[in-house]
């Protein structure tokens, strides 16, 4: 099984809303996706709520995350 597919479609379907926001790369992207779930724009999203559904936004996570983004921005 890919890791895209292991991603949680919320997780999934955010990280592409991101990218069609802020579509210039990393860390723009990362930048964009503290802002949407800073500000609750995707579904009412948080960081919290990300953060249980498999997304952190912890430096000490961040090749998780990266890896994560890649993979969903790679299978669009």
């Amino acid at each position: 099984m890919s890791h895209v597919n292991a991603v949680n479609p919320q997780i999934r379907d955010f990280i592409l809303f991101c990218a069609e926001r802020q579509g210039k790369g990393w860390p723009a992207l990362y930048d964009e996706m503290c802002q949407v779930a800073g500000r609750r724009l995707f579904q009412g999203l948080g960081y919290s709520d990300l953060r249980a559904l498999g997304l952190s936004f912890s430096l000490s996570h961040i090749e998780n995350t990266i890896k994560t983004v890649k993979s969903v921005i790679a299978s669009r």
